[in-house]
């Protein structure tokens, strides 16, 4: 495994960015310098965040998000 997080990676199962393997790892985000531990998904190459708003839940069940634009910086939290 490498050790730069990807590009874009989601939280959500259902997500076809979601990865098991490099959330078991632990990866953190950083979004405009400020450390995020509500990011549902990132991508780098695009500069947004998808955060959780609160405890609300769509009627799916997911919960909600706000989408935000700015630099990310993601990072292994753990060493492999």
């Amino acid at each position: 495994m490498s050790d730069t997080p990807p590009d874009r990676l989601s939280v959500n199962p259902k997500s076809p960015h979601y990865d098991a393997e490099v959330l078991a790892r632990g990866v953190g985000v950083r979004f405009k310098g400020v450390e995020k531990t509500n990011v549902e998904e990132y991508c780098v190459s695009e500069g947004w965040v998808r955060l959780s708003v609160g405890s609300t839940v769509d009627r799916k069940g997911d919960p909600m998000t706000i989408k935000l634009q700015g630099p990310v910086e993601p990072y292994f939290q753990t060493e492999a």
